[in-house]
């Protein structure tokens, strides 16, 4: 948002803002007819919220509807510290931050970089409420067979869509990139998405980091080296020049010349004890791969309490349950290894050797197939009740995901906001 915005609203008018949000979002997007978004559909809103906000108080209220009521107020706090939004990305519905929201995933492994944006612009459409990308550098398995530019696949979805939240899930900012390189194709993506991008970040994989010729650390300096990137990285959100020596990095005079209004909030991957901690105490948001309450708990324990909490959830539908089981059997048997192990493998191969036992029942037991969607909602809900406040499913394959956005559309979004008391 610009700063017009910034400097009219004020705590006393807050609560104007979060009704318009919570009450109007569905007419605005009822008004939008073809060819109209809710951003333009703001204008005619009737004409005493449009007197209270002024004209371009109604633009920035509608993106405040496409992204949530504003998180702060204070004029002088410090961008990377308060975001102007919350953490996550209303729903077609406007509804609360207490629901669980459902995001789609856009898995840059298993589809070229057309197709991938091609695949958001009809999540949106479909009325997914946020969206995750990967940014890898190799497929897990040969079979995906894709991995395009997470960065650019991300620029050209932030021109295609207008309402969906977009979010690197996860990128690392501690090898293939440097963290001041991360803070500028962050601030940039952030600034052509209009305050729709978060930032996720992790200590990494071996199987994408591996080509810069680095070496691969153990994880109690990866996770040293992840620290050290979110205080360089918020320190040029912030504004100004950043010179640092650390153990790890430098950086010299560097300054992001383009700053959005609000710095795009940073979520980490938490695993363990260890990155739970760094998360709570650094990040404005938590990302877990399992539906484990003991890592949110932890997560609290070390300050994330209040925070939103992102997880992710494969799943493969087909009309034909044995062919989503085939699918995932040959594109996904390496997602039940674990952290530990799938951080560590340095190619395509060695997860093919490592997963070679596995069975494609294997793969059943733990991944939803078919087109039940009463399976879907069910394996939704141990992320729910962990705790978690955002969950991204992750369709597997690439040539599936046209069939699945139609399905999801029709029939797992109405059943999964019904379960858990979405609209």
């Amino acid at each position: 948002m610009g700063g017009p915005f910034r400097s009219a609203l004020t705590p006393d008018r807050a609560g104007d803002l979060f009704e318009v949000v919570q009450h109007e979002r569905n007419r605005v997007r009822r008004s939008a007819g073809p060819g109209r978004t809710p951003r333009r559909a703001a204008r005619a809103w009737h004409p005493d919220r449009g007197d209270l906000l002024g004209r371009r108080g109604a633009s920035d209220c509608a993106r405040a509807a496409r992204f949530g009521f504003l998180a702060a107020f204070r004029e002088d706090a410090p961008r990377s510290l308060t975001p102007r939004f919350p953490l996550f990305s209303l729903g077609p519905g406007g509804d609360s931050a207490d629901m669980a929201h459902i995001g789609y995933t856009m898995m840059t492994e298993q589809a070229g970089p057309r197709d991938l944006v091609g695949h958001l612009v009809r999540a949106e459409e479909v009325g997914f409420d946020f969206s995750v990308t990967s940014d890898h550098y190799f497929p897990w398995l040969r079979a995906q067979g894709h991995a395009p530019y997470a960065w650019s696949v991300l620029g050209a979805a932030a021109q295609a869509t207008s309402r969906i939240g977009l979010m690197t899930y996860v990128t690392c900012p501690t090898f293939r990139y440097h963290p001041a390189v991360v803070a500028q194709k962050a601030a940039t993506l952030q600034l052509l998405s209009e305050g729709r991008f978060r930032l996720g970040l992790g200590s990494g994989e071996n199987l994408n980091e591996h080509v810069v010729g680095g070496g691969w650390p153990s994880v109690d300096v990866r996770h040293e080296m992840l620290q050290e990137a979110v205080e360089i990285i918020r320190g040029l959100f912030a504004g100004g020049h950043v010179n640092h020596r650390g153990t790890h990095f430098d950086v010299e005079s560097a300054r992001l010349w383009d700053l959005p209004d609000s710095a795009p909030p940073i979520g980490i991957a938490a695993s363990g004890e260890r990155s739970c901690k760094l998360a709570g105490e650094s990040a404005d948001l938590v990302i877990a791969t399992e539906p484990k309450a003991g890592l949110l708990e932890s997560f609290d324990r070390h300050g994330g309490t209040g925070k939103p909490r992102v997880g992710q959830l494969p799943v493969s539908y087909d009309p034909d349950r044995d062919t989503a089981i085939k699918r995932a059997h040959a594109q996904f048997r390496w997602f039940g290894s674990g952290w530990k192990v799938n951080s560590e493998l340095p190619h395509p191969d060695s997860f093919e050797a490592a997963t070679q036992f596995v069975t494609p029942d294997d793969v059943a037991e733990s991944i939803p197939c078919g087109d039940d969607p009463d399976a879907f909602v069910s394996a939704v809900r141990p992320y729910v009740e962990a705790g978690f406040t955002e969950i991204a499913l992750v369709q597997i394959g690439g040539e599936s995901q046209p069939a699945f956005l139609d399905w999801s559309e029709k029939t797992l979004l109405p059943a999964l906001r019904e379960e858990f008391g979405r609209d």
